[in-house]
């Protein structure tokens, strides 16, 4: 095989550092945004964040009390009275002027003057300056073992009750079975298995009612043994009902519980009226659920001549180079990796402003061809692309993904995700489109103003949009509708 020297002449695409991070903070959310700004702060001494975010928190002092000095470290205003004193005032007590023995600086800890004014920062609204924390919520493990303690039962029955309370999960269910606890205790323990049976109905007994069940049924039923103000008549039924037939019950399966206990549609109406009282999952108010909390980044606000879209100026960061380090470079006394962390952050400053220059942009794009939504909301959604806006703004449309994802608006109709104005098309009869969006809000108003008790059908829906001009099968209203989480026709009949 010979070999040969060749020149070939190619073009290829390299991504610079700079475009690099110029994509992945358009692709980032807002949250991971601040993140690597954090990050990048940490790592650059010349980059600098003008508005921190902790300027306006509350900082505690060691006893609790609110410290009152600057976050930037500045000293606190001073007193009238002590703008020309060269020293710092001491505080009563501690040999100052205004003690009364200076002599006695050192005091015990038994002649500390726990009522006097100088023992510590006081506010106008709170005796001692300390804020007011929000306390721990109790668990439902906490909640029933208080109850348990204030029964007065044995060490040895409170120790089981104890035992079958850890063993609920966070709905208050036993999911357990009782045989497999009793089989993983101690044989030294001598425990029988009614015992088990005597400490999970103690657990029973607790508030709140229907916990320790282990299963829906048992659940229920528990509830509705303790509900007040129920007739016999009728709480024997709603027993007989939740423990033998709940899935024909769950299912509207009307027919078939009015053959099989004798009844008729008003004894089901009173048992639905009762079972409705009652809360499937009893121990979810104690679960400890921290909400998730959405800031957007562009905010769209009615104005004279139409609407107007803004930025949210509290997700832009203000960022800007260190003056005293880019002052040491002009006079060329810093090392050279100062230089290369000189243009870093001007990159990263330029670039933040090229991607909420983007999200503007892109914003504004979506909020002029969908001025009917805004108007007169979702049923007024037209079909949009990403190619629609990306020709537009002569972007890629990659790049109009990545602006569209994890990025929000807040509107007058609520706060939407930038993808959510965007959704396929269904044809019209008239030879126009209507978007899936309008669809889905149509199938809503329609299954919502129904009667309850002839709740329309998949085919009826799609008969009603074809009437309509929008031509769709059973299947997509279907697909629609669980999108929706609109349960089927025969789970939205009443009686």
């Amino acid at each position: 095989m010979k070999q040969s020297l060749q020149l070939r002449t190619s073009q290829h695409l390299a991504l610079t550092p700079q475009l690099q991070q110029s994509i992945r903070l358009l692709q980032l959310s807002t949250l991971e945004l601040h993140q690597e700004i954090e990050q990048i702060l940490h790592d650059n001494p010349l980059l600098e964040r003008l508005d921190d975010p902790l300027d306006r928190s509350v900082r505690l002092l060691a006893d609790g009390a609110i410290n009152n000095a600057p976050a930037n470290g500045e000293a606190p205003p001073a007193q009238p009275g002590q703008e020309n004193s060269g020293e710092s005032p001491k505080p009563e007590g501690e040999g100052g002027e205004g003690s009364e023995d200076g002599d006695r600086g050192d005091r015990g800890d038994g002649d500390t003057d726990w009522g006097g004014e100088g023992g510590g920062a006081r506010s106008d609204d709170d005796e001692d300056g300390r804020p007011q924390l929000e306390a721990d919520g109790v668990t439902l493990r906490e909640h029933l073992a208080e109850q348990i303690r204030l029964t007065g039962c044995s060490t040895r029955d409170r120790a089981l009750a104890e035992l079958v309370i850890d063993a609920l999960d966070d709905n208050g269910y036993l999911e357990e079975p009782l045989d497999e606890i009793h089989a993983r205790l101690p044989e030294e323990l001598e425990i029988e298995m009614d015992e088990l049976r005597c400490a999970l109905a103690l657990v029973q007994s607790l508030d709140p009612v229907g916990v320790g069940a282990r299963s829906a049924a048992e659940c229920l039923a528990l509830q509705i043994r303790r509900m007040p103000g129920v007739p016999l008549v009728t709480r024997r039924l709603a027993l007989t009902i939740v423990e033998g037939y709940l899935s024909w019950f769950a299912q509207r399966e009307y027919t078939k519980l009015k053959k099989a206990l004798d009844c008729d549609d008003e004894d089901l109406r009173e048992v639905q009226a009762v079972v409705r009282q009652c809360n499937p999952h009893p121990g979810a108010a104690f679960a400890s659920n921290v909400s998730d909390y959405v800031v957007p980044d562009v905010i769209v606000r009615r104005a004279k001549n139409g609407w107007q879209v803004a930025l949210n100026p509290d997700v832009m960061p203000k960022l800007r180079v260190n003056s005293l380090y880019a002052n040491l470079l002009k006079q060329g006394k810093s090392e050279s990796q100062m230089g290369a962390q000189l243009q870093e952050a001007k990159w990263l400053i330029k670039n933040m402003r090229q991607r909420f220059d983007t999200i503007l942009r892109v914003a504004e794009a979506i909020v002029e061809r969908q001025r009917n939504f805004f108007s007169h909301g979702a049923v007024a959604m037209r079909p949009l692309v990403l190619r629609e806006i990306a020709d537009t703004l002569g972007l890629h449309e990659s790049t109009i993904s990545r602006v569209t994802t994890q990025k929000y608006m807040l509107t007058p109709h609520g706060m939407f995700e930038l993808k959510y104005f965007f959704g396929s098309h269904v044809a019209t009869e008239a030879g126009g489109e209507a978007s899936s969006t309008a669809i889905r809000a149509l199938i809503a108003q329609l299954t919502g103003a129904e009667d309850p008790r002839n709740p329309l059908s998949d085919s009826k829906i799609a008969e009603m949009l074809g009437e309509q001009g929008m031509v769709i099968a059973r299947r997509t209203v279907a697909k629609y509708r669980e999108a929706l989480k609109i349960p089927p026709v025969a789970l939205r009949k009443s009686l």
